[in-house]
């Protein structure tokens, strides 16, 4: 296959998450918006529904966000009342967000919220999870390689990019095999 064809856009894996993350914004809005929460918003609330308590540190590690991005998200939803936001008592640098009342009780809309877009997507919870798995892998690879090419000064990274376009696999690329 020549080398042209792996540059239409549906050959592009980059592009299919781009376009299912749109899409699930869409479905996901009209679901959100009676609780007046965004999407990264309703984010948070899932990470604290597994684990109450947490600091910003560590919301921000199980949703990849730094605490520039991640604060703003959590003053809003104090704002709203679903969460509280206190320093934490053995070491004061670090802000622990607990849910309120009113964070707990949206749990139940949540659930009901999730089973709609599991019905929209016409999957089965098996291939929910599996396609998960994969763009769980997917992800980890990537950000491991922007780790490193972060890491790397711009000599390393251009000789990476050499090396991956004599032939290694194109994910980083997000090229698919069609």
């Amino acid at each position: 296959m020549a080398e042209s064809e792996n540059l239409r856009l549906t050959r592009q894996l980059c592009f299919a998450v781009y376009a299912a993350g749109h899409a699930f914004n869409r479905i996901y809005k009209p679901i959100l918006e009676p609780l007046g929460l965004t999407y990264p918003q309703y984010l948070v609330l899932l990470v604290l529904w597994e684990q109450d308590g947490l600091t910003v540190k560590e919301i921000g590690q199980r949703l990849h966000l730094d605490s520039g991005t991640l604060t703003p998200v959590l003053k809003r939803l104090q704002a709203m009342g679903y969460v509280q936001r206190s320093r934490d008592l053995p070491d004061e640098r670090q802000v622990r967000v607990t849910l309120t009342e009113r964070g707990q009780a949206i749990r139940e809309q949540a659930v009901a919220g999730r089973k709609e877009v599991v019905c929209a997507s016409g999957l089965s919870e098996e291939q929910i999870q599996t396609l998960k798995r994969e763009l769980d892998q997917l992800s980890d690879a990537l950000r491991g390689q922007a780790e490193k090419a972060e890491g790397d000064g711009p000599r390393e990274a251009r000789q990476r990019g050499r090396v991956r376009s004599q032939g290694s696999p194109q994910v980083a690329l997000g090229q698919t095999s069609e």
